[in-house]
């Protein structure tokens, strides 16, 4: 019978392409993990991967071995997962992405909630503005939008993505205020950097009758973080466009306002990412249906809404 740690090493391996990935991935080191496949090759007889200097690939026994093996890896790993709660209650470390001002803003504060209800579940939390491989780093959760639903990943649809014009109220003293989008031709913008592709997205504007338009604004400054294009925007330098979520506080509290309210931009579903397991652990389904109670109970949905 062969060990968890090794077959897990040898999986890990496969999917990172290399023994020093999946040691970071496994913390372990990168002579610890190619023991470990090294002494399941030699107990199965095969070999399992084809090694470089410069590259780890699987062979064709290799491959074989990895479509019976992965989905029961992670299977086995969530049984031994929940069956080792503590006191029957859901327990571990939750390692979960989210973009940094969504995450600072709306679920870092439901910690002390959360934490009172789970006690034995270790929060590991990573704030990045960018789509992580959820199954290639490890995460038990994902919140955000535009992620690949790779096999092994499903989506849980939170919130409409809507984007909106918004600037600060002195913005406009000494400036026209756009009526149509071919008034923004007229004004500074402040755009925000794609995180993924280190591009500025060349969004178009809709209305309520779908009609849709360029967004024609000069721009005067880039921002790669949404949360910066806001502070920005407040201090009276242009016009941004900024999802619901991030810009929802500063409309909230008046420091920012919509332009031209009746346009917005449609980015696609705010969702919930997890991995589709026969047998989800306890820790993840909790922190699935937490966060799917707190959006409702808050009405996010609609308030995330350009409408």
């Amino acid at each position: 019978m062969e060990s968890m740690s090794s077959i897990e090493c040898f999986v890990r391996s496969a999917e990172a392409g290399s023994f020093s990935e999946a040691a970071r991935r496994l913390s372990l080191t990168s002579a610890a993990v190619g023991k470990n496949v090294a002494k399941l090759e030699s107990n199965l007889g095969v070999r399992l991967f084809q090694r470089s200097t410069r590259s780890l690939k699987l062979t064709e026994a290799g491959e074989l071995f990895l479509a019976e093996v992965s989905g029961s890896l992670a299977t086995i790993q969530s049984a031994v997962a929940n069956l080792a709660s503590a006191d029957g209650q859901p327990a571990g470390t939750l390692k979960i992405s989210m973009g940094t001002g969504f995450g600072r803003t709306y679920i870092v504060p439901l910690l002390p909630d959360f934490l009172q209800s789970y006690p034995a579940i270790v929060p590991d939390w990573h704030f990045d503005n960018r789509r992580v491989d959820m199954v290639a780093e490890g995460f038990d959760a994902a919140i955000g939008g535009g992620f690949d639903l790779l096999p092994g990943v499903v989506a849980r649809s939170l919130a409409p993505a809507h984007g909106v014009l918004v600037a600060a109220p002195n913005y406009f003293a000494d400036k026209p205020v756009p009526q149509v989008p071919d008034d923004l031709s007229q004004h500074d913008g402040i755009r925000i950097r794609s995180p993924q592709t280190g591009r500025i997205r060349p969004w178009h504007l809709r209305n309520h009758a779908n009609e849709q338009m360029p967004i024609t604004l000069h721009t005067r400054m880039t921002m790669s973080d949404p949360d910066a294009a806001c502070e920005a925007a407040q201090l009276g330098l242009g016009i941004a466009l900024i999802s619901m979520p991030n810009a929802l506080h500063y409309l909230e509290n008046k420091k920012l306002i919509r332009v031209m309210p009746d346009w917005y931009v449609d980015i696609g579903t705010l969702s919930l990412y997890f991995t589709a397991q026969k047998l989800l652990p306890a820790k993840t389904r909790v922190f699935v249906d937490f966060i799917v109670e707190h959006f409702r109970k808050e009405k996010l949905a609609q308030r995330f809404s350009a409408f």
